[in-house]
């Protein structure tokens, strides 16, 4: 993290602090180069999002937002900030962007999603941006029109070192305890099964989506509606059976 921005944010002479999140810009007008990024860019936050909540984490989990770390981006506009990122152990709760003199804290993670017009800029200059001057300790790049373009590295003494896929092709977030997995399935409006990168348990669980949550809920209470016709039957066939014997059988039971 830059120095002057420390020397600003604690400002011991009354200097004017640097903008806040309410008064910086918070969109481009630039949407994500194409459908299949800006569902890549969900497929990856939500279900990140929702799992970090049920483990009971406190995170943030940002998507295409802005992501201030100088107050020179102000001044040169310069603004786009990562597709993924996630900041690990701050309070759970909206922000407009990510203004690191604010929070005290950049960004732990972060995943590009590369195209033809940006994948050198996300691979060269990017990538010295959040190892020199970020400092985000895990980086991953993945480009979701072409599945086998997919790197992750880990800050190792102040330097990015390329990380090894598993015999498996995953690659590992320590930081998350989760693996990055390329899963071939139907997703969004898409109306045929292509790769997508998701997140995964190391035992190979996916985290799931909204959708995915909501079927396997569906499932849940079907199961429960036959199991309990299936009670129902055995009760009447065992109360059919007390009756043959001449056993008097209570129906309201």
């Amino acid at each position: 993290m830059a120095q002057e921005t420390l020397l600003i944010a604690a400002n011991p002479l009354g200097i004017k602090l640097p903008p806040t999140q309410d008064e910086l810009p918070s969109d481009d007008g630039i949407p994500m180069e194409t459908q299949r990024h800006g569902l890549q860019m969900q497929l990856l936050v939500r279900p990140l999002s929702g799992w970090l909540k049920t483990q009971g984490r406190e995170a943030f989990v940002g998507g295409n937002m802005f992501v201030y770390f100088s107050p020179n981006q102000v001044r040169n506009e310069d603004y786009r900030g990562p597709d993924v990122f996630v900041v690990v152990d701050v309070p759970r709760k909206e922000r407009k962007s990510w203004v690191v003199w604010e929070e005290e804290k950049a960004p732990d993670v972060v995943i590009e999603l590369l195209s033809e017009s940006t994948a050198k800029k996300d691979k060269e200059e990017k990538k010295l941006i959040y190892q020199n001057r970020l400092r985000v300790t895990e980086y991953f790049w993945y480009d979701p029109f072409d599945p086998e373009d997919l790197a992750g590295h880990r800050l190792e003494g102040g330097v990015y070192k390329s990380l090894k896929p598993d015999a498996q092709g995953r690659f590992s977030s320590e930081i998350l305890g989760l693996v990055l997995v390329r899963w071939q399935g139907i997703y969004g409006d898409e109306q045929e099964p292509i790769t997508w990168l998701r997140w995964a348990t190391a035992e190979g669980q996916l985290l799931p989506t909204i959708e995915e949550l909501a079927e396997q809920e569906k499932q849940r209470a079907e199961q429960e509606k036959l199991k309990a016709e299936q009670e129902k039957q055995r009760a009447e066939r065992l109360a059919a059976k007390l009756r043959a014997l001449g056993v008097e059988v209570d129906d309201s039971v």
